[in-house]
């Protein structure tokens, strides 16, 4: 007998790993020789019969169930996984949607231009009180025509951009001192606190002493209108960055300026947009009152003027464009913030 042989029909016994045989077990022993049986194999070979799957060798990762579709005959013979379809995107909230913000945004002026055509319409106002919204657009083109509306524009936009640049560079100076500094916060955020209370009309005649009629005067009142909101926002949101966040900068070896602007900076970057954005509103309401020095361009003289020619209007026209220009201007720092947040915070 041949040890550990296990045989079809007609083959040898069946014997254990001490050569012992187990002929009781083996129906098909007959006890011929297992060399003359071709179907002969080792006991410790599998049968040949039974299908052994064997995994690739550059087989990654099993996927999670349920995201990958049942694989296929050849795919399983091949060893391939089957990509399944793109996971599904959440759908986006009715009052998130882009078109839904932009037609919302406009009901309520639609409706307070209705209303206003409605009551001039119907001399429930006298017109000399409240002008039709025809008669402001064709002020509006009269002044297009002459070509003083472009002119007006433009120099009120000059000079917020010139006035909110210059205030907001300063606040934010100012407000790394004020919030990272217990020094600075100590001498500076007292004074600070009160010149933010003095009225922006207060500071026309000691503008006009200190830098004559001209647009130093001007851009320097804006300058002042501009400067508190980034200041108070910035300056309160360095003094709460998370501690851990500074420690594991100066573990990098980050040090003075360039922690403030590596670390603490981006930490606080949500509250400096937000600050930049009241800051521009702010300059759009101090551009009257700078405009109020010896002007003779811009929207804030064109309110002066018009109330003094009686031209309710031209004052209608002036407020109009006021609020186009600043949600103009704001929607533009909206959409740097929306970039800036995220590229850094």
């Amino acid at each position: 007998m041949t040890d550990g042989w296990i045989g079809g029909a007609g083959t040898g016994p069946v014997t254990d790993r001490e050569g012992r045989p187990h002929r009781a077990l083996n129906p098909f022993d007959d006890g011929s020789d297992p060399a003359r049986d071709p179907h002969a194999r080792p006991a410790d070979e599998p049968p040949t019969d039974v299908p052994v799957l064997v995994a690739p060798v550059d087989a990654g990762p099993r996927d999670p169930v349920g995201t990958h579709a049942d694989p296929g005959p050849d795919d399983a013979e091949r060893g391939t996984a089957v990509p399944g379809p793109p996971a599904r995107r959440a759908p986006v909230p009715f009052w998130s949607r882009r078109a839904t913000r932009v037609v919302g945004g406009a009901v309520l002026p639609l409706l307070l231009l209705a209303a206003w055509q409605y009551v001039t319409t119907a001399g429930l106002v006298a017109p000399y009180q409240l002008p039709s919204p025809a008669s402001v657009w064709g002020a509006a083109v009269d002044l297009a025509g002459r070509g003083d509306l472009a002119t007006h524009v433009a120099i009120s936009v000059q000079r917020v951009l010139l006035g909110f640049a210059l205030g907001g560079g300063v606040a934010l100076v100012v407000a790394a001192v004020v919030g990272l500094s217990r020094v600075g916060d100590v001498l500076l955020a007292p004074t600070l606190a009160a010149i933010r209370a003095v009225p922006s009309l207060a500071w026309v005649p000691l503008l006009i002493l200190w830098m004559k009629i001209g647009e130093d005067s001007k851009v320097t009142l804006i300058a002042i209108g501009a400067f508190f909101p980034v200041y108070t926002t910035v300056a309160a949101a360095l003094r709460h960055v998370d501690p851990q966040l500074v420690e594991a900068g100066r573990a990098f070896g980050l040090r003075g300026a360039t922690l403030f602007r590596s670390v603490q900076l981006p930490a606080v970057l949500p509250s400096v947009m937000s600050g930049l954005r009241l800051a521009l509103a702010q300059a759009w309401l101090f551009l009257v009152a700078a405009e109020l020095i010896a002007s003779s361009m811009g929207l804030g003289f064109l309110l002066t003027d018009s109330q003094n020619n009686g031209r309710v209007d031209r004052i209608l026209l002036a407020i109009v464009l006021l609020a186009l220009m600043g949600k103009l201007t704001d929607s533009i720092v909206a959409l740097a913030e929306k970039q800036l947040l995220r590229r850094f915070a």
